[in-house]
C-alpha cells in the first residue's frame, strides 16, 4: 500500500482497508485537533485511486470485507468522483459489506440529501461526524465553522439519507467554569435531535503544536480535572433521552470508559459518578461499564 503522511481512522476501523482518498484535511482550522497540520488539502486522482485498489487485490485478494475512506473528509470529494470509488471498490472486493469515512460539516453541508441517498445505495455505509459541541459558545472558540443549527442539520441529513451516523463529542471543550454545564447540555439535546446510530465520547486534551495547547500554557484555558470531567459527563447522560442510542467512551482519552446503550448503561455509570463525586473516590476512573451493543 502506498501513503502519504501519518493517516488516522477511528478505533472501529482497526481491521479495516485504508484507501486514503484525499491528503489531509479540507478545513483544518479546529484549535484543538494536531492532525494533518504539516500538509496541504488535496485530492488524489481517480487513476491513482484505481491503482491503489488493484494493489491492495494483490495484497488482500478477496478478503476485504471493511474499508475506511481517509483522510479527514473524503466526503469533501465531488459526489460523482465518490460514486465511482464506491462502484470500484465493490466490484473488486466480492465480500465487502462496510465503507466508512470521516465528514466534517461544512461539506457535509454542501451535499443534499438525494447526494447523500445516493452514496448510500452506492454502499456507503457509515461516516463519523466531528459534532463536538452542542453550544454555539463552544463551537465558535474551537474555531469549528459552524454553527449548531448548521451542524444539526448536517447531521440529520446523513441520518434521513439512512447511512449510519457515529457522532462524536468531546468532554471538556467549554474549559473549566459556567461554559462546562452549558457545553454538556446543549450537546445532548443536539445529540437527541439529531439521533444518530452511536455517540463517540472523547475527551479534550491538550496536544502539543495545537492553537488550544498554546491557549492552555498562557492560562487562558483551563482542562477539566478528572472529577470535573465526571461531572460533565453525567450532566450529557441525564440530558440524553434517547434509550437506543449506542454510546462509546472506550476511546483512550477517556477516563471513564463506556459502551453500550444509553438504557443499559446510564443509571449504574450516573450512581457510581455521584458516589465518585461524594466521596471523592478515585477507584471509578478508568473502570469500564459495559452494556449491550
Amino acid at each position: 500500500m502506498r501513503y502519504e503522511g501519518n493517516i488516522y481512522r477511528p478505533p472501529p476501523e482497526a481491521d479495516a482497508y485504508i484507501l486514503q482518498c484525499t491528503i489531509g484535511c479540507s478545513y483544518n482550522k479546529c484549535t484543538y485537533c494536531a492532525m494533518y497540520k504539516d500538509i496541504r488539502y488535496r485530492v488524489r486522482t481517480i487513476d491513482e485511486l484505481k491503482q491503489d485498489i488493484r494493489m491492495a487485490q494483490a495484497s488482500f485478494g478477496d478478503k476485504v470485507e471493511k474499508v475506511f475512506l481517509s483522510d479527514g473528509d473524503a466526503i469533501s470529494l465531488p459526489t460523482e468522483m465518490l460514486l465511482v470509488i464506491l462502484s470500484e471498490l465493490y466490484r473488486v472486493f466480492p465480500k465487502l459489506n462496510h465503507v466508512s469515512t470521516y465528514a466534517g460539516p461544512q461539506s457535509t453541508l454542501d451535499k443534499s440529501l438525494d447526494e447523500f441517498k445516493k452514496l448510500r445505495d452506492a454502499g456507503l455505509t457509515m461516516t463519523y461526524l466531528g459534532v463536538e459541541s452542542g453550544s454555539d459558545e463552544v463551537l465558535k472558540a474551537v474555531r469549528k465553522g459552524v454553527s449548531s443549527e448548521e451542524m444539526l442539520t448536517a447531521g440529520q441529513n446523513i441520518v434521513e439519507s439512512g447511512i449510519k451516523l457515529v457522532a462524536m463529542v468531546m468532554i471538556g471543550l467549554g474549559g473549566r467554569g459556567e461554559l462546562s454545564k452549558q457545553h454538556a447540555k446543549q450537546t445532548a439535546k443536539l445529540i437527541n435531535m439529531m439521533n444518530p446510530y452511536l455517540l463517540g465520547l472523547l475527551t479534550t486534551v491538550a496536544i502539543e503544536g495545537t492553537a488550544l495547547s498554546r491557549l492552555v500554557e498562557k492560562g487562558d484555558f483551563t482542562l477539566l480535572d478528572s472529577y470535573e470531567v465526571l461531572e460533565e459527563v453525567k450532566v450529557l447522560l441525564d440530558t440524553l433521552n434517547r434509550e437506543e442510542l449506542l454510546i462509546d467512551s472506550t476511546h483512550a482519552s477517556n477516563l471513564l470508559p463506556m459502551k453500550g446503550s444509553l438504557q443499559a448503561i446510564k443509571p449504574e455509570v450516573i450512581d457510581k459518578i455521584i458516589h465518585t463525586l461524594l466521596n471523592r473516590d478515585s477507584n471509578i476512573i478508568g473502570k469500564a461499564y459495559l452494556g449491550r451493543f
